[in-house]
């Protein structure tokens, strides 16, 4: 794993991929990384698999290809960016262990954060509605609701946001890689 880049430095920057169930708190703490590394001068992208579902529209669903395309997206536009010099912070549940695979595959200069919180308190967050729909049986796939969410297999750092806040778990992340320099 790289350290944070500045603006000095040169060659690839690196790939910061946090995977965890919905509503545990990657988005955020994708954010506030972000706007962490940046006041630090590292040059810096978030892509959030939201974002990325929201941009093809109608046209993705929640099926298992619709989901790989998702993740196909978000390495595509990691590696490009990271090629260019800047670091990337990605946002994604990243549930299938065929996903990941293509993550831990496809990836250059790859750090994986598993943003652990348990699906009850990811129910009482729930800022999107969705583990209230997939309950009332509107939706049925939910992961973590209508199919398990297994925790990655040997990430290279473990985020509990029921124990951390989106601060602690930012100063963490700057922790984790301060030590790997």
């Amino acid at each position: 794993m790289a350290p944070p880049r500045t603006s000095e430095n040169t060659g690839p920057g690196f790939v910061l991929w946090l995977m965890g169930p919905t509503s545990g708190g990657k988005t955020t703490i994708g954010e506030q990384l972000l706007e962490r590394l940046r006041a630090d001068g590292s040059p810096c992208m978030h892509f959030d698999g939201d974002e990325v579902r929201n941009f093809f529209g109608e046209n993705l669903g929640f099926e298992v290809s619709d989901r790989h395309r998702v993740v196909a997206t978000l390495v595509h536009l990691a590696n490009k960016t990271s090629a260019a010099g800047v670091n990337v912070i990605v946002s994604a549940l990243t549930a299938s262990e065929d996903a990941r695979r293509v993550v831990l595959d496809a990836v250059k200069n790859l750090t994986i954060v598993y943003i652990k919180c348990s699906i009850e308190t990811c129910a009482e967050r729930d800022p999107k509605g969705l583990y209230a729909q997939a309950k009332n049986g509107e939706i049925d796939t939910l992961i973590g609701v209508n199919s398990d969410y297994l925790p990655p297999d040997n990430p290279d750092l473990v985020i509990d946001t029921e124990d951390l806040s989106p601060v602690e778990a930012v100063e963490a992340i700057i922790k984790h890689f301060d030590q790997a320099e």
